[in-house]
């Protein structure tokens, strides 16, 4: 890990991909990596790395960053929990990608955190703030992220009374994509709860119509 902890700080994207190439052989063979949790202050910093490329505007370098987290997960498990905080807010931004593949792998890693890492709702405490957004499609995105966990879960193990606000507010978006999402998430809701939303959106003076 002492060398991965270098190189995976270097700027130019050949170089990263080549590192994140090498990165997922060491993670995929224990026998390769005993020492990925030898010390506690370099995983920390490579992870942080890791969720710094996937901001990068080259999306071949994301996408190797999602993998490589991906791999992350898959070797610590629950373990990987402390660094939900950490790789979120870069996950949600990529929710916004303009390539369908980075959306796409970065919903997958952010259900991949809850199989593996940390219970769904520990999750989406985290991830509710992309309703709120800048970027529409991140706004869009968090909205189907919402439907894909209902689809795997179902509603128990969520706290659905803290996520409907949010849809509720994303009916009044500016934006249509986000609009159409929010009201098939909602549809999601009610075919996983029934009445109870529909009780919800009439105290919030939503017409039952919508």
């Amino acid at each position: 890990m002492e060398y991965f902890g270098e190189q995976v700080r270097q700027r130019d994207a050949a170089g990263r991909l080549q590192v994140g190439r090498e990165l997922l052989q060491y993670l995929r063979d224990p026998a390769r990596s005993p020492d990925v949790e030898q010390d506690p202050q370099r995983l920390d910093r490579v992870v942080d790395e890791l969720a710094a490329w996937l901001g990068s505007s080259n999306f071949k370098v994301a996408l190797m960053g999602l993998d490589v987290l991906g791999a992350f997960v898959s070797r610590l498990s629950g373990r990987f929990k402390s660094y939900i905080g950490t790789v979120l807010p870069p996950l949600i931004d990529r929710m916004g990608d303009a390539k369908d593949q980075v959306r796409e792998q970065a919903q997958n890693l952010i259900l991949k955190l809850m199989d593996e890492a940390a219970p769904p709702m520990y999750v989406w405490e985290r991830l509710a703030v992309g309703f709120k957004h800048k970027n529409y499609r991140s706004r869009e995105g968090v909205c189907l992220c919402l439907i894909a966990t209902l689809n795997i879960y179902g509603a128990q193990p969520l706290s659905l009374s803290k996520l409907v606000p949010h849809l509720c507010a994303a009916f009044g978006d500016s934006n249509s994509q986000v609009r159409d999402a929010a009201i098939l998430a909602i549809v999601e809701v009610y075919r996983h709860v029934g009445e109870k939303v529909r009780i919800d959106l009439t105290k919030r003076e939503i017409p039952p119509g919508r």
